[in-house]
This record gives C-alpha cells, structure tokens and sequence, in this order.
C-alpha cells in the first residue's frame, strides 16, 4: 500500500472517504508514548453503507464455484507472504510486538488461517444425502467481524478466511489501536481481485461502529475476540434481531503441572506461553499450578526463564519483550501488579513500573507471584500483560478443583510424563482447548471457550461452519 489510506474505509470494491467526517482517531505508538497518524471515525451511516454492499454481493457470491473461492484464497495467502515484511513492521509500530515475535509468529500463524480454509474447502461436502432427506449447508449471509489489537493480523484472518470459504460477504471493524497492518490487508483484499461488496473494512470505535454492526438487521451474524464486557455488549445488542454471534472472549488459563513433569523443561515453556506477546493473549496460561513440594524448584526455574526476556524497543532485532500495547492496558497491568503485592502475593521477581533502562513507552517488568492463593485478584481476573500466578496444590484433585475455579474456560495446558494421566486430567478441565507437553500450534484445531469465555469455534472446519446455516431438503 503505497497510498495514504487512514482517511478511508474500503468499501464495496474501492476506498471510500467517510459519509460524514469526525474526529479522527490518532494512533499512538506504544514504544514512544507519541501520536504517529489518525485514522478516520466511522459512523452508522458509514456501516449502512458497507453493509449494503455486502447484501448485494451476497446472491453471486454465496453461489459462486469452491474452485473460485480456493483460488481467491490462494492469491490473498501468496500476497501476504509477499508483504510479510510490511506487516510485520507494521503490526511492531501500532501496537508494540517484537518485530521478531512479529515475524516468526504473528504474520506466519495470519497466513496460517488462510491456508487452513483452502484445506478445508478442498474436502468439504455441501451436501449430504440421508435416508428421505438432503442436508444442505449454505453461506449464512453478511458477517460483521469485530477484531482486537493484541493479534491483529492473525484475528483478522481466522475470521476472514473462514467467512469467504463459506460465501458470506464480510464486514470488518478492526481495533482502533491497532489499524495500520488492517489498512495493508484491504489493500491486499482488493489487489487479490476480490469482488467489489465481499470485503468491507469501517474504522472506528467498539461503541460506534461495532454498536451499529451488531444491531442492524441486515447483518446475519457477528463474530467478535474481545473482552467479555465487549462480547456481552455486543450479543446484548444482538438478540433484537437475532443473529447468530460468535464470541472468543476473555480468559485465564491454567497451566497444570502433575508431580510426574520434566519441570527443568516445562517450566520455562511455560513461562515463554505465559508471557509471550507480552501477555497479552486470551489464552495466555497465566496461572501455574503446582505440586506444593516443588515449590521452590519451580520459583527458581521460572525466575531464571524469565530474566531471559529482553525487553525494548519493538523494532530492535534484539528486542524479545516489546511494550505493552496502549497507555489503558499499561495502567491496569501495573494496578494488578499493585493488587497483588497488597494481597499478599509473594513477588519473586519483576513488579511495578518499567525496566530500569527504560524511562518511555508503556513497558513493563516481565513479572511473577508465588504463593498465590485461588481467591486472589490476581488469581481470578485476566491481568493481559507479562505477569505470571504460581499456585501451589496438595493433590491432583485439588489442582484440577483450582483449573475449574474460574468464569473462564478457554485454555489449559497439562504437563506429564505419562500421557494416559496427562489425557486423563485434560478430559475434566472445562475448557476450550488443552495443550499436552506444549505441542505443535494448529490453525485447524477448533478454539474457543467453555463458560465467560464465549461461544462458538474459530479454525479449521469447526470455524468455517459458524458462517454456515443447516438447510434440509426432504423429498
């Protein structure tokens, strides 16, 4: 994108300039504290009209060839990894990742999703005869898709993706924090060929533009990865008309280590899953449980992973740590980590405020409390920065009671050396998605949470049929 395009949207095929201009938006850059552009403010007015694009780009394109879908697909996964650089430095810039973590995980894993949906539409069946009857599965018509600033490029495309393999039109609000690597995939979207109302991008605030989304009646679904107070809003809004939503909401993960674990291995995998992204993922398994006769061996372990982080500037090849992503983040992070020591948490390395030789930017000390009890703040409420529980237990019963004890339910990891116990104590979590001994990330592998932490899948074919409607045929 060689075009300035923060003053626009894209819609219905082209960049459109606002309906009615406000205030624009300004981006800040969470290394510098400094404003470094604006974006413009979308309205209601601005999502009726994308809206409208959408709906009439539906009827042709709901019915258009998987062939041509595939192939659409193809060309907007090749045009990524050709501007994988791009993105990269953009998503560093607007909302603070190492440009490193940029690069190895969070553009690779957005190309993931796109590659998944080609996989998936390649084997999937539409139809299904049945005795006296045909199951028919059809797009469910214009999807809004509200999108957060911690994964922006790999939220955008594990909902994108999933929607145009299934037909449906799409309308995107991204986070106004993080705009920019947004901006560069409309740009790819239209370069792609992709025809004119199927992708549609509105700036804008949660409480304008994703009011405005969820509540009008000619979008047939929405899908938001947010906070739940934003997921309860968003559904609130919602039920008037009675669309589908898809939620992937808030959480705080366990992380189970059975007496029988390589701790010199686990632990300081655990706190690299912990506090990468600088904490900031839904699925962050910020709460370490413990045999309580391994405390102090765990303490150690994990105050040695953690010094390893080097925290600085995103754009510094060295850097592994960058800022957290906005000043509001930045504040309650270091309000948990307050929190915390007044609760009695035992701090054990990091606390408040930045690392010493940072005297800007929304930075913070890779930290971590032991002795935490279930009943602590810190405990129970999601912190979303790089801020990590140990919570020793008596038993195995007990450790699965304190994984359960929570509102959330969206990730869990278990650590063993005996994998018919590890998969024994991964079937009684509540949870979304349990990880065994860290194993290999998969964009088809179904994600999403049990309880607070939302409704519905994202990925894979679990993801691509929440934008499907079940239709059937009886002859």
């Amino acid at each position: 994108m060689t075009e300035d395009r923060t003053g626009y949207f894209y819609i219905g095929g082209d960049w459109r300039e606002p309906i009615a201009p406000a205030t624009p938006i300004a981006v800040v850059d969470p290394a510098t504290e400094t404003s470094i552009g604006a974006i413009a403010a979308g309205s209601a007015a601005d999502v009726d009209r994308a809206v409208a694009a959408g709906v009439r780009a539906f009827p042709a394109f709901a019915a258009s060839p998987v062939a041509d879908r595939i192939a659409l697909l193809g060309r907007i996964a090749a045009l990524l990894e050709e501007r994988a650089e791009s993105f990269a430095r953009a998503i560093a810039t607007e909302m603070g990742a190492a440009i490193s973590f940029a690069r190895a995980s969070q553009v690779p894993f957005a190309i993931a999703h796109v590659r998944a949906q080609i996989e998936v539409l390649e084997q999937y069946r539409f139809e299904r005869p049945d005795t006296g009857f045909t199951t028919v599965r059809e797009a469910i018509g214009v999807a809004a898709l509200i999108t957060p600033w911690n994964w922006p490029l790999y939220q955008i495309t594990a909902k994108v993706a999933p929607a145009l393999a299934a037909g449906c039109p799409v309308v995107l609000k991204p986070s106004e924090v993080s705009p920019y690597s947004a901006l560069l995939f409309a740009q790819v979207m239209h370069d792609a060929g992709c025809p004119a109302g199927v992708f549609n991008l509105i700036n804008g605030t949660g409480e304008v533009v994703g009011g405005a989304l969820s509540a009008h009646p000619d979008v047939a679904m929405i899908s938001i990865t947010g906070s739940t107070r934003a997921g309860v809003l968003v559904a609130q809004a919602a039920a008037v008309s009675v669309k589908r939503v898809v939620q992937e909401l808030g959480g705080k993960s366990p992380n189970l280590f059975l007496d029988d674990a390589d701790f010199a291995a686990a632990v300081p995998r655990g706190v690299m899953a912990g506090m990468r992204n600088v904490g900031q993922s839904c699925s962050a398994p910020t709460r370490l449980l413990v045999p309580a006769h391994r405390l102090a061996e765990v303490e150690a372990l994990a105050i040695e992973a953690a010094g390893q982080w080097r925290v600085g500037a995103p754009l510094d090849d060295a850097t592994t740590m960058g800022p957290i992503a906005n000043a509001a983040q930045h504040r309650r992070v270091q309000a948990m980590i307050e929190t915390g020591m007044a609760e009695g948490a035992r701090l054990i390395c990091g606390g408040p405020g930045r690392p010493a030789d940072l005297n800007r930017g929304y930075y913070a000390r890779p930290t971590i409390f032991s002795n935490v009890t279930p009943t602590m703040t810190i405990a129970r409420e999601e912190i979303f920065g790089p801020v990590l529980c140990i919570l020793p237990y008596a038993d195995e019963e007990a450790a699965i009671g304190i994984a359960n004890d929570t509102v959330y339910g969206l990730g869990a990891h278990v650590q063993s050396g005996d994998p018919a116990r590890a998969q024994a104590v991964a079937r009684r979590i509540r949870a979304g998605q349990v990880h065994i001994n860290s194993p290999a990330w998969t964009a088809h592998a179904p994600f999403g949470g049990y309880k607070q932490s939302g409704n519905g899948r994202e990925y894979g074919v679990h993801g691509f049929e929440e934008y499907l409607e079940t239709k059937a045929i009886l002859a």
